[in-house]
């Protein structure tokens, strides 16, 4: 290769990277250079009070061929939101944003909040092929990313779907996080498929929720009989999304009136607690049945001791706990969220068939963040908080 060659490639690379980092920023489905975004972050981790909404957030930009960038129509917020504000997860989704550990204590600030995100493409990395400029999506965003509280975010394409069709932006803002939170759990982790599910039994511990109710949703339309604990004020929703049968927990504990039941196939625990105490106990003993809890000490053992020894210190826990129940004849499950394209692709057929309803117990303007968090905060959900970030149409 020439001396003039390899300078010519050099000022190529260099030209290209200037723009990248250049002060404007043009979409290709824009007519407008940006240089700045709103968003709603925080510097620290604490209350309410270290939510700070910033009119100059950095815009996203494309480090990877397989990235999208979207821009935000709506925003679902989750309690992990909650949780991540408090500081909760840092130790582990540090070392998952800075593996080698090469940037210092606090490089994930000024960070945005938000897992759920129903948008438009604006921007497509080389190596994407399954999405265009201008296509509707919604994606679950995994939380060691920057979340979909601002007007753009950027996404990995194999955490991108089609909207459904059939949703508007705030209602399929209400549904990427929980349901690829329940497939992972009901399907990844405890086997479940629309060809083995029906006439199961599928106990949901906590049915009202956002898991919850998109749990009932799924298993009943692939034939399960599913049985809900929830409040009174909350049986009405969950018999609307199809339960078969409701325990209220607000008359006492639902352990009595569940052991007299037939038995159950799969128990999912949205609470957590005590539940482990007597739920494994309501499974069918040696038939495979599983109980899969979504509430597990993982990120609270890193945060308290550190990853590497927090990791030992769950590894056991689990191990311990699964063969204290395997003898006995059932299945002690760990689930977690997984994020994944081709699950919502799977969840946008059932959606758009009409099986699986938005369920959105209220909406917040983008000024309402905060409202919109502590509303979260205070729990006993009848599904999901919503933020509308952007309702124009029109380009960026």
């Amino acid at each position: 290769m020439s001396a003039l060659t390899i300078l010519s490639v050099n000022m190529a690379v260099h030209t290209r990277c200037w723009f990248r980092h250049s002060a404007f920023r043009c979409f290709k489905t824009s007519s407008c250079c940006r240089t700045v975004m709103p968003a709603w972050v925080i510097d620290k981790y604490g209350g309410n009070d270290v939510l700070r909404l910033s009119k100059n957030a950095s815009l996203p930009l494309i480090n990877y061929p397989n990235e999208v960038i979207v821009k935000v129509f709506a925003a679902g917020l989750n309690p992990i939101d909650v949780s991540m504000r408090g500081g909760y997860g840092a130790a582990t989704l540090s070392m998952k944003r800075d593996p080698l550990n090469m940037n210092q204590t606090g490089n994930e600030f000024p960070l945005t909040l938000g897992r759920d995100v129903s948008g438009v493409i604006m921007e497509c990395g080389l190596a994407v092929k399954y999405f265009r400029e201008q296509d509707e999506v919604w994606a679950a965003i995994p939380p060691w990313k920057q979340g979909s509280l601002a007007e753009f975010v950027v996404l990995s394409a194999n955490e991108v779907s089609l909207k459904p069709k059939s949703l508007s932006h705030t209602e399929a803002a209400a549904i990427p996080y929980v349901a690829t939170t329940a497939w992972s759990a009901l399907v990844n982790t405890g086997g479940l498929t629309k060809d083995n599910c029906a006439n199961k039994r599928i106990l949901i511990l906590g049915g009202s929720g956002g898991v919850g109710t998109f749990a009932i949703q799924m298993v009943k339309a692939w034939g399960a009989h599913v049985t809900v604990t929830c409040s009174h004020n909350a049986e009405r929703l969950v018999r609307q999304l199809g339960a078969d049968h409701v325990v209220n927990y607000t008359t006492g504990p639902v352990e009595v009136p569940l052991a007299a039941l037939d038995k159950f196939d799969l128990v999912l625990d949205n609470i957590g607690g005590d539940t482990e105490r007597w739920a494994l106990n309501l499974l069918k003993p040696w038939s495979g049945a599983k109980y899969v809890t979504l509430v597990t000490p993982f990120l609270q053992n890193t945060d308290t001791l550190g990853v590497a020894d927090g990791m030992l210190q769950t590894a056991a826990t689990m191990t311990t706990k699964a063969l204290k129940h395997l003898v006995k004849g059932v299945h002690y499950r760990w689930g977690f969220f997984a994020p994944s394209g081709p699950a919502l692709d799977e969840i946008r057929e059932m959606v758009d068939a009409g099986q699986i309803h938005a369920v959105v117990e209220e909406t917040f303007s983008f000024a309402q963040v905060p409202q919109a968090l502590e509303k979260v905060e205070k729990g006993h959900a009848r599904g999901k908080t919503v933020v509308q970030i952007n309702t124009r149409t029109d380009d960026a």
